[in-house]
């Protein structure tokens, strides 16, 4: 499509869903529009429409859903008459080139739960009426030009998930009441002009939310003060280019690196105590710019219910589910990037041919158990990584399964240590799933090169073995059903360009539930697997909790430990030192905050790798003794035999039982 939108539009009057996305359309709105009185959900975006928005669409009262971004060319201001539509429960109208202020009726929609405005040119200040949005989830106010404090009634906004005011010209302290908010997963601050002290309050009470998706994000202001520890609470922190000053805890600096602090000049940190090099802090000069941050739209598509959810960064910032049979993915700065029809993906495929030269061999970076990977560079020149089921496996039910399971697990699942599903394309002829692209490999293959396993130092390796325990227990005990990985290893891992880790493969995982049969057709990598399982056909979620055992041993030795296994289930006499099975190309540890993980890591392997499933720990277990295990003692790393590593008896908790459907 394209052109003009004919005006004629407006004679469809029993219409309830009008959907003008991505058709390339450049003139201005037709005011015609506001003559469709029946019309439930509204989208433009993604146009080239011109003009203002015309105010005949606010006659539209029974709106839900109106979606007006990424039409660059338009102009004007929102229009108090935004207050009519009383029924909107989403509001997109960002990356247009709005100017004027935000209007306070557009507080009175106390519906919304999702509101966008980001990347115009709003001045002014945030009005305080928007803590009357009791129910909003999602608030991006990025890359504008607002000024003024942040509003303390934002505190009120107690179903609050994500709040971006990044990019603007915001000034004052962080208000108390963002603190004590009870469920937000990201608060981005960024770029602004705050001031005063980092709030002590941050990271308090964040376990009893979901900490491993509390991101904070502080960077490029001008905030002064100490940087309090209870940030080490947080599941990502970026507090650079302020005017923070005091002493680094190292704690803080080995949980999230240096990076992370850098720009702040009077920031100081003991390099002996934390094993970083000083030189990265203070590098940058404080900087607050307007840094436009692109957001991606997502939707990926399961049955007839669709997951959408943004991107910005990196970071997921939006997930809502809708009643279509319609599958995109696309770029809301550069138009389509592909999009699937129900699950007819030609669309799809002649983007997916382009990028990748018809599956062209250059382009394979590696072969699973059910397909081959490649690497692509979409229209947008975002990276992405290809899973390809090869025609011959796809005739294969048993391929066709698991390639169809990992699409529904992973667009269900959503957690920083997890690999990203960005999409998917389910056609008997074309079978891939788009994920995102982690630069660095396997696990596996990094631990065998000589150069790579030098560059992965202790304080990356326990850092990795933190992030995948986070995951599993993300899977076990934060999912409902609960899901079983089933097939945990160094393979199975993959690493970012900082060696950040995150699980996938997930064409064997399956969902539990208490007390159902629990027999299932065994899977697994041979090394991994409990040793149960050689006898059994039981299958829970303490199988994932060994395999977990071996990888951690795996990622501190160097090597697979399978002579260590051998020789301790034998409980030999002599006691074996911890120094002399530590991966001998790195140094051993000295700091002792990296003795302490690394020895509590040895610890608690040793109890996951117990040949009693009932004896060894939950991977909620894990997580809480290494929160815990930040305040014990340890001793130099040359008196600590292997033998000595056993875990308090309280680890052992009464068991429960999952069984796999």
């Amino acid at each position: 499509m394209g052109g003009v939108l004919p005006e004629e539009i407006g004679n469809l009057k029993s219409l309830v869903e009008l959907d003008l996305s991505n058709s390339r359309f450049s003139c201005s709105i037709p005011p015609t529009l506001g003559q469709l009185s029946n019309l439930d959900s509204l989208d433009l975006s993604n146009n080239h429409f011109n003009g203002t928005i015309p105010s005949a669409l606010f006659n539209l009262t029974n709106l839900s859903r109106l979606y007006i971004h990424s039409n660059p060319s338009m102009g004007g201001f929102l229009p108090k008459e935004i207050g009519n539509l009383k029924s909107l429960f989403e509001l997109d109208f960002s990356d247009l080139h709005l100017s004027g202020a935000l209007p306070s009726a557009l507080c009175g929609l106390t519906k919304l739960a999702f509101l966008s405005g980001a990347e115009n040119q709003i001045y002014g200040s945030i009005p305080s009426e928007i803590g009357n949005l009791k129910i909003l989830e999602y608030l991006f106010l990025g890359s504008n030009r607002l000024t003024g404090q942040i509003p303390p009634t934002l505190g009120n906004l107690s179903a609050l998930v994500n709040l971006n005011l990044s990019s603007n010209q915001i000034s004052g302290s962080i208000p108390l009441g963002l603190v004590n908010l009870p469920s937000p997963a990201i608060l981005d601050l960024s770029s602004n002009q705050l001031t005063g002290p980092i709030p002590t309050q941050f990271g308090d009470d964040i376990l009893k939310s979901e900490w491993y998706l509390w991101t904070l994000n502080l960077s490029h202001n001008i905030l002064s003060g100490t940087v309090p520890s209870s940030l080490l609470r947080l599941g990502n922190v970026d507090l650079s280019n302020n005017a923070l000053e005091g002493e680094l805890p190292c704690e803080l600096v080995i949980e999230f690196g240096l990076e992370r602090f850098a720009g702040n000049p009077d920031l100081r940190h003991d390099s002996t105590l934390c094993g970083v090099s000083p030189s990265v802090m203070g590098n940058h000069t404080p900087v607050v710019g307007n840094h436009r941050h692109r957001t991606l739209y997502y939707i990926i598509g399961l049955g007839v219910t669709l997951l959408v959810f943004a991107i910005t960064g990196g970071l997921v910032i939006y997930i809502r589910c809708f009643k279509k049979v319609k599958v995109e993915l696309m770029d809301n700065k550069h138009g389509d990037i592909f999009r699937i029809w129900n699950y007819d993906g030609h669309m799809a495929y002649k983007d997916i041919i382009k990028a990748t030269n018809d599956f062209d061999v250059c382009y394979c970076i590696g072969t699973g158990g059910y397909g081959s990977v490649y690497r692509a560079r979409l229209p947008s020149g975002k990276v992405v990584a290809l899973k390809k089921l090869h025609r011959l496996e796809g005739e294969n039910p048993n391929f066709d399964k698991s390639f169809r399971n990992e699409a529904d697990m992973l667009s269900k699942i959503r957690h920083r240590n997890i690999v990203k599903l960005f999409g998917f394309c389910l056609h008997k002829r074309c079978m891939f799933l788009i994920y995102e692209y982690m630069d660095r490999g396997s696990l596996f293959c990094i631990l065998r090169d000589e150069t790579e396993a030098v560059e992965l130092d202790w304080i990356k390796r326990v850092n990795l073995i933190k992030g995948i325990a986070g995951a599993l227990s993300y899977l076990h005990h934060h999912c409902d059903p609960p899901i079983i990985h089933r097939d945990v290893s160094s393979n199975n891992i993959l690493l970012n360009s900082q060696l950040e880790a995150t699980l996938s493969d997930f064409g064997t995982a399956r969902i539990l539930e208490l007390d159902s049969s629990n027999q299932t057709v065994i899977a697994g990598t041979f090394g991994y697997m409990a040793p149960e399982l050689a006898y059994t056909m039981v299958v829970t979620e303490k199988s994932d909790v060994y395999s977990f055992g071996v990888v951690v041993l795996e990622t501190l030795f160097g090597e697979h430990p399978r002579e260590f296994l051998s020789c301790i289930s034998s409980q030999p006499n002599e006691p074996i030192m911890l120094k002399d099975l530590l991966d001998a190309r790195l140094l051993p540890p000295t700091n002792p905050f990296v003795v302490r993980n690394v020895v509590l890591a040895t610890a608690l392997a040793l109890d996951c790798i117990n040949a009693n499933p009932k004896c060894r720990p939950t991977m909620q277990q894990v997580v809480n003794r290494f929160e815990e295990g930040r305040r014990e003692p340890t001793r130099p790393l040359h008196t600590i035999a292997v033998n000595q590593l056993v875990s308090p008896p309280e680890l052992s908790l009464p068991d429960q039982t999952y069984a796999v459907v």
